[in-house]
């Protein structure tokens, strides 16, 4: 998103900078004080002044040291930006409401440079139109339009077949056979009519010849449309399954913040229904589109050739159709879009359901449940419905006007032929071509509704592959084997990057050294965590890991070296051993026994009625929480992990798994750099240093005495901890 628009000259020399000045964000007032819309306003932060340039002159200006804050504020279809001085609100400007997120980045910005900083800030959010034309963007940082790219669908389309044109091009001499066939068949009848049924003279061999050559074309029309079925289909399976792995790869490179915004059944629809879509579109439609194209260029050619006037006749009603078409294209369009929205909602509600069964049985929802899938369901039938009655009463009536040239050629061609005009074979062969033409332009009238939803599942797909990975491996990015020294400086990091979870954070944290992340729910100890295992970077500041930047780190050579043990561990469906080799899977079965004995858990999966080879169902369902967190933590084991992410590791469990997880943990942490969180304040007396985190700050940072000690923040955790406790005790 832009943050620092460009300025013209006048508007430049207008601000006036000084010889170190610098401006570093440049934002439109496009409302004045008053409620009415301009344009060539700004609101301009420098490194030492704010200033509010209106159409050519500077109405506003303050110094940086002369105010305590900038902040920014919704209204009802706009927003407003002032700055407190004081204590005093003091308005600045107003906006449109599309420059809200823009605004709310200013407060950052002036914080860091009154600290003495030079970073500018930075916004990783798309914009939703181009700044220049104002069109909506594709689901892209650059316009397609303003910058020349050729990003539309028929691109999109046009790569998707790139791969595969040799298989297209034997399927194109397919449909030339064909329209070579399908052309010459009337021509022989033409023949067989006048030449040989009309003359005086019997010539059955003659009749013989052209009925054998008819049959002859009707069979090669049946091989031909039958290889060329066979080969769209194949080439229809080859592209959905190209598409299914490009989107999951992709899905795999994005940000977790992309994944989140999404629900589940939308992505798979993503990747299963709209790929099949397109698929479908390529093998059924795309392949015959091009027979039918050719056949009906060179039928109007040959008809207005044999006869221009009968050939005009045959034309009258099919720019009406094509009218017709074109006018209720944005219509299906939208009707389409609904309906795979719609479908959305559907798979997501399913899958939801599905995955949380045991909680809607045991609150007694099943009912409940059922209604409001019904309900969803009711919805997106109803639109479907709605659709499929649309196209029963639009296709028809198309089919009716595209007829009725049919029925003027054949009474005209008729009274010509009775006059002498032309003769019967000709007749039939132009009727015959009339046939031909009107088919065709009966197929291409359906192509809107076979084309909407090609461009709804390219717009969708578009949506995912025209994403930028917000981490990817930079060019100079290095292989590094970690030694365990963890650095954060100034580094700040929102989920929205305007909104911080974490601000200014200053942290060092040695090779070996267990550090306990404390404080109370939605301070930023998980979001921490997340950084340091670089599922997300950094607004500004910077993580050095062993004093290299986490950006110039290989991701994958990165992560190999981490070891992560959460709350909630995730197993995969499958059997306990692939579960367990999932962060190596090379690993020996020798190392894997020796990882489940250090995580105490190779009693109890010696005991399981298949062992190692256990199926553990979706989830794990098939163990309790501490046998899951045990194979977890083997998992963690078998890695060998320089670099140990503690995230919740024994909460919820019963003493006896504690106990034992507690004990795999020691052994799982020794000599091993360890970021811990825990819910009970109790198990993370023994860390190195404990941080506290309290209003997106670090608050304090000692070990577990010091902080008693000094009686702040950690001291009234542990305290209503204690307090807690006895409560239950009682």
């Amino acid at each position: 998103m832009i943050l620092k628009y460009e300025l013209s000259e006048t508007n430049l020399r207008l601000c006036g900078l000084a010889p170190e000045e610098e401006i570093y964000y440049c934002l439109p007032s496009d409302i004045d004080l008053q409620g009415n819309l301009r344009n060539d306003s700004y609101v301009v932060m420098t490194n030492k002044r704010l200033l509010l340039l209106e159409e050519g002159r500077i109405s506003r200006e303050y110094n940086l040291e002369d105010f305590e804050e900038i902040r920014s504020e919704p209204r009802i279809a706009c927003g407003i930006c002032y700055i407190i001085r004081e204590g005093k609100e003091i308005l600045v400007a107003r906006f449109t409401a599309k420059h809200l997120t823009r605004y709310s980045y200013l407060h950052r910005g002036m914080q860091i440079l009154k600290r003495g900083r030079t970073d500018h800030v930075i916004s990783r959010e798309y914009e939703r139109s181009c700044p220049k034309c104002g069109r909506a963007l594709p689901g892209t940082k650059e316009c397609p339009r303003c910058t020349g790219r050729k990003e539309g669908l028929l691109f999109t389309f046009a790569n998707i077949l790139r791969p595969h044109m040799k298989r297209l091009a034997v399927i194109l001499v397919l449909m030339l056979g064909a329209t070579f066939v399908t052309l010459a068949n009337p021509a022989i009848q033409k023949y067989l009519v006048d030449d040989v049924l009309l003359r005086k003279e019997k010539a059955y061999g003659a009749a013989a010849i052209c009925i054998a050559l008819m049959f002859l074309m009707s069979v090669g029309i049946v091989i031909i449309n039958a290889a060329k079925s066979y080969l769209c289909a194949k080439l229809g399976a080859y592209i959905s399954e190209d598409q299914r792995s490009k989107l999951f790869d992709k899905i795999q490179s994005l940000t977790l913040s992309f994944i989140n915004e999404r629900s589940p059944g939308e992505l798979m629809n993503r990747i299963i229904r709209d790929t099949a879509n397109v698929s479908q579109f390529v093998g059924n439609v795309f392949c015959n589109m091009f027979t039918v194209v050719i056949l009906f260029v060179f039928v109007c050619i040959y008809m207005l050739i044999l006869n221009w006037k009968l050939a005009l006749l045959a034309f009258a009603f099919a720019p009406l159709s094509v009218f017709i078409s074109i006018a209720f294209r944005k219509n299906i369009r939208k009707r389409f879009r609904l309906q795979g929205v719609k479908s959305d909602h559907v798979n997501s509600n399913l899958q939801d359901v599905i995955s949380g069964m045991a909680v809607v049985k045991s609150y007694g929802q099943e009912y409940r449940e059922a209604v409001h899938f019904d309900e969803t369901a009711e919805e997106f039938a109803r639109i479907q419905r709605n659709n499929e009655i649309f196209y029963a009463c639009f296709y028809p009536v198309l089919t009716f006007l595209l007829s009725v040239g049919t029925y003027l050629v054949t009474y005209y061609g008729g009274v010509q032929t009775l006059a002498g005009d032309m003769t019967p074979g000709e007749l039939l062969q132009y009727i015959n071509y009339t046939s031909l033409l009107y088919t065709y332009l009966g197929w291409m009238s359906n192509m809107p509704r076979m084309l909407m939803n090609l461009v709804t599942s390219l717009e969708r797909i578009g949506d995912v592959m025209n994403q930028e990975p917000g981490i990817y491996d930079h060019e100079d990015a290095v292989e590094h084997e970690i030694e365990g020294n963890i650095e954060f400086r100034n580094a700040s990091f929102g989920y929205k990057s305007y909104q911080p979870v974490l601000e200014n954070v200053n942290l060092t944290v040695r090779k070996g050294e267990m550090i306990g992340l404390v404080g109370a729910s939605g301070t930023g100890k998980s979001t921490l965590i997340n950084l340091i295992m670089h599922l997300y970077e950094v607004d500004d500041g910077e993580i050095l890991v062993d004093g290299i930047d986490i950006r110039k780190i290989k991701l994958e050579n990165y992560h190999s070296q981490i070891g992560v043990v959460l709350q909630e561990n995730f197993l995969f469906t499958g059997t306990i051993l692939n579960n367990l080799k999932y962060a190596k899977p090379d690993a020996t079965i020798e190392e894997v026994i020796h990882a489940a004995k250090m995580a105490n858990a190779h009693d109890f999966i010696c005991k399981l009625p298949d062992g190692y080879n256990t199926y553990v169902g979706e989830k794990g369902a098939t163990l309790s929480g501490g046998e899951r967190q045990r194979i977890a933590i083997a998992r963690a084991m078998l890695n060998n992990p320089k670099l140990l992410i503690l995230d919740e590791a024994t909460a919820s469990l019963d003493t006896e798994s504690e106990y034992l997880i507690q004990k795999a943990l020691g052994r799982l942490t020794e000599g091993k750099t360890t970021f811990a969180i825990a819910h009970r304040l109790s198990t993370l007396k023994d860390a190195d240093r404990l941080v506290v985190i309290d209003g997106h700050h670090i608050a304090e940072v000692g070990s577990h005495n010091e902080l008693m000690e000094k009686k702040g923040i950690y001291y009234g955790l542990v305290q209503a901890q204690l307090q807690t406790g006895a409560r239950s005790a009682g």
